[in-house]
């Protein structure tokens, strides 16, 4: 029977940034659902995104929150950062502020790739028009009247208008009808007049508002004066953050009064346990709109009149930078603030206005600006038109509009029309309610709310993976899938395309998004890791099985570092056939796996799984892989063998026999047989160049440095044949292991393994393993700056890289600075805890080797030769004989 799916329609009046992140949501939610969606963006303005506040290219406006805040999506927040080192500022960090109109292309980007990802599903029309007035029709749908006179029919439209305009009911007559009073100052061209002025400035109001006007009017010889009830300016954020403070308990169904008390006593003790008081006003955040629910009318009231200066200021900050600029102009006199209010204001003949204040003083300006803030009451065509008719109604105190989770209630006190909003108009209803954290959560639930949920269709029977497991998909991405796992369990090329064209067939599959997640986090696929992760989280949440579930939960903890390993054991003690999940746990070719799994630990795990594989050649060749760790030579052959008759193709069978040939000194065999393998089978392997390095380790242990720099460059070098991660671990390493072995002369091209990683791979990786590869290729290329940027970065990641990589660093740091002692005994320290890093002995051997060229160089030739002997009693090698023989006796 073929899915035929209601078409909705859904009109969002305004496109600043409320209506922008709205459209983001609708589009992103529909195409998960593959709900067929008309969307209408109806707003005169002639870019998406930008709205009042992200217009400004004056780039002294930043944002008021740092970028790590500022993400379009709720539950992704990084995003907004990665945006920024995507385009052009690859240093930014969650804590900077970024200029208001780079946060507005950002926006206006974000629209427009939901859009194209949801090309096909949404159809977009933007609409450069008012809407001016909305009714109901009989069929329970909206008919909107636009000003140039069109009717637009809809399922359901959303009011983002952003907050009420100013009502300069402060202003007295005669100045309220002056040309040169401002009432609208971010109106296109308003300032124009008043920055060409020679004559001072008055900016009735101290907040963000009069804040960015003394930026952008300030200049020498000219004083802005800035007029409030309070005089209080914005407070500025910390230059850093001061830690994360739990909101005080007891705050339910209490007075103001006694609230009053408990806020004050709280930010008192965030003051005394962390030196500011930010962190405890911050963590009341979560809870402003429940406190504001729980007082009276009168106690609300109350509040805006005593304490609402007073909260606006210290709730609504300004960065840094801004306080900065704000006071060098303080400071010079060119900016004034003065407490009161304006009480007449008088034309000149020399031209200024007489601008007489509460407290007596007389200011002569040339302008005055209004920078009250919005008003309480709103305004719009629109809005005006649906108070009139009873179709909405003022919120409390007058604030906004009335509603019930958005929706519009009526006079009758009834949400009876599909008509919502989101934003400054709840700002009755919520309080805290203007700024994007909060405005982005309200979208998403807009879009939750807008587009429904389609249901299974009765007697359909769910597709499964290759191992019977059902999946909650359609069967076109089931096929998919089941190739993408084949390819993982194999160790072939091709995993990413076909989990990718799984997630494409079915965008709102969340075992397919998880398992990019999983492959560009541990296997350095090209995946963008968050946006996988966040598609897997949003789709589980609306259609997933358990076990599908709890596999999102693992790869979200796994890529978070929050308890990843343990998650995954409990996962598959659960769900013993999760062939992607038991080759995340153990993983015999990959950059990571569960750290902390021993031998016995991971033995256990493969017995407890072994039943629901019965033999298969995946398991067996697993279980090869783990008895070569444990030494078990023979055994691991026989069993790699065994697993490659059944399937000729598995690379976790051959990666378990390149080690049984490594660890038992059959260099000349191991060579010969992998480089045979390599040649055909192994041509379509996702890993191969790891297949070669093991091959150039043979090369490297048999003393033939010409064949080893054969290798490298042939099957190796970065750009021609390997790039990314796999460059960094295999390519990099391979270098230094030959520079410290003296088995590679002349100058070490490490340049190309360094370029052929981005800069966070280096600085910044999510995993230890990588960590200690990037360690490895900084220390050949004797970046000492980056090395150490490595271990501040160590140094506040998860508790591996605390505890391994960045110790790790000093000692590669003192190995560059030609300190060997200091540098032989960092890393002497380190080889018993190395394992937790994962990866394979092989590849943590490269520290050892590090250890005997730091011994050698410092003139330890006794302690280099009992290391020598102990490498040579597990394994003989003509290199280790060759490098024992020339140590001094």
């Amino acid at each position: 029977m073929t899915d035929v799916r209601k078409r909705h329609s859904v009109a969002i009046v305004g496109a600043g940034a409320a209506g922008t992140l709205t459209a983001v949501q609708l589009c992103e939610t529909a195409h998960r659902r593959r709900t067929p969606l008309d969307l209408y963006l109806i707003d005169p303005a002639p870019e998406a995104g930008r709205g009042t506040a992200y217009a400004t290219r004056d780039p002294r406006h930043r944002l008021n929150v740092p970028a790590g805040n500022m993400s379009a999506y709720p539950d992704e927040p990084g995003h907004f950062v990665r945006w920024l080192c995507r385009h052009g500022e690859p240093a930014v960090t969650g804590a900077d502020f970024a200029t208001r109109y780079r946060y507005g292309a950002y926006l206006a980007d974000t629209l427009g790739q939901a859009l194209v990802r949801a090309h096909g599903t949404v159809a977009v029309r933007r609409l450069r028009t008012r809407a001016e007035s909305c009714t109901g029709t009989p069929d329970g749908r909206l008919e909107l009247r636009l000003a140039d006179g069109g009717p637009l029919a809809v399922d359901s439209a959303v009011l983002a208008t952003g907050p009420a305009g100013a009502s300069a009911g402060w202003a007295p007559p005669a100045l309220r009808t002056s040309p040169r009073f401002i009432a609208g100052p971010w109106a296109p061209g308003a300032l124009d007049p008043v920055r060409d002025s020679p004559y001072d400035v008055l900016l009735v109001g101290t907040g963000l508002t009069a804040v960015d006007l003394a930026l952008a009017l300030d200049r020498p010889g000219r004083t802005v004066h800035a007029l409030s009830r309070s005089g209080l300016l914005p407070q500025p954020h910390a230059l850093g953050p001061a830690g994360a403070m739990p909101a005080p308990e007891g705050l339910d169904d209490t007075s103001l009064g006694r609230l009053r008390r408990a806020v004050y006593r709280h930010v008192s003790r965030s003051v005394r346990t962390h030196g500011d008081w930010r962190p405890g006003l911050d963590s009341l955040r979560p809870h402003t709109a429940r406190l504001w629910r729980s007082l009276t009318p009168e106690e609300r009231e109350e509040f805006l009149t005593h304490e609402g200066a007073l909260w606006n200021t210290h709730r609504h900050r300004m960065a840094p930078a801004t306080a900065e600029h704000l006071s060098r102009a303080r400071t010079a006199r060119r900016l004034q603030v003065h407490t009161g209010t304006v009480v007449r204001a008088t034309e000149t003949e020399q031209g200024p206005l007489a601008v007489e204040l509460s407290g007596g003083a007389t200011l002569p300006v040339g302008w005055v600006v209004d920078c009250t803030g919005p008003g309480r009451r709103l305004d719009a065509p629109l809005w005006r038109s649906l108070f009139a008719s009873g179709t909405a109604v003022p919120g409390p105190l007058g604030m906004g509009a009335a509603t019930r989770d958005g929706q519009l209630l009526d006079a009758a006190g009834r949400a009876g029309l599909p008509l919502f909003t989101l934003g400054a108009p709840r700002r009755g209803e919520l309080w805290e309610t203007t700024a994007i954290p909060e405005i982005r959560v309200q979208a998403a639930e807009l879009a939750q709310r807008l587009l429904p949920l389609p249901g299974r269709r009765r007697g359909s029977r769910r597709p499964v993976d290759g191992h019977g497991l059902p999946l909650s998909t359609r069967a076109e991405a089931a096929a998919a899938y089941r190739g993408g796992l084949d390819r993982v369990l194999k160790v072939r090329s091709g995993a990413e395309d076909a989990f990718a064209r799984a997630v494409a067939l079915d965008p709102g599959f969340a075992l397919g998004h998880a398992a990019l997640a999983r492959l560009g986090h541990e296997c350095a696929a090209a995946v963008d890791v968050p946006r996988a992760l966040a598609d897997a989280q949003r789709s589980a949440r609306e259609r997933a099985d358990e076990r599908e579930r709890s596999f999102v939960d693992v790869v979200t903890r796994r890529v978070t570092g929050d308890d990843g390993d343990q998650a995954l054991v409990r996962h598959l003690r659960e769900h013993r056939a999760d062939a992607l999940a038991l080759a995340a746990a153990v993983p015999t070719i990959a950059f990571s796996g569960v750290s902390d799994l021993q031998d016995d630990d991971a033995l256990r795990l493969l017995d407890l799984t072994s039943p629901a594989y019965d033999g298969h050649w995946f398991h067996t060749s697993l279980l090869a892989f783990l008895r070569q760790e444990q030494g078990r030579l023979h055994e691991a052959g026989e069993l790699a063998h065994r697993a490659l008759a059944a399937e000729p193709a598995s690379g976790h069978a051959v990666h378990a026999l390149a080690h049984v040939h490594y660890e038992s000194g059959a260099h000349e065999a191991g060579r010969d047989w992998l480089d045979r393998w390599v040649s055909g089978r192994g041509r379509g392997a996702v890993h191969r160049a790891h297949f070669s390095w093991h091959i150039a380790l043979h090369e490297l242990a048999l003393d033939d440095p010409s064949a080893v720099r054969r290798r490298w460059f042939a099957q190796l070098a970065p750009g021609r044949v390997v790039n990314g991660v796999r460059a960094l671990v295999d390519s990099g390493s391979l270098l230094w292991r030959a520079r410290v072995s003296d088995s590679w002369q002349g100058d070490l091209p490490v340049a190309g393994v360094l370029e052929a990683v981005e800069r966070d791979v280096l600085e910044r990786p999510q995993t230890a393993f990588t960590a200690l590869h990037a360690a490895v290729a900084l220390t050949a290329a004797g970046d000492l700056a980056a090395l150490r940027r490595l271990r501040d970065h160590a140094a506040g990641a998860d508790e591996v890289q605390r505890e391994v990589v960045a110790p790790l660093c000093e000692a590669f740091a003192a190995l560059v600075e030609e300190r060997f002692r200091e540098a032989a005994r960092g890393l002497d320290a380190l080889l018993p805890v190395l394992r937790r890093v994962g990866g394979s002995a092989a590849q943590r051997e490269v520290v050892e080797e590090t250890l005997l060229y730091a011994l050698v160089s410092d003139g330890r030739c006794e302690a280099a030769r009992r290391l020598l002997d102990a490498r040579l009693d597990r394994t003989d090698a003509p290199r280790d004989r060759r490098l024992r023989a020339e140590l001094p006796s």
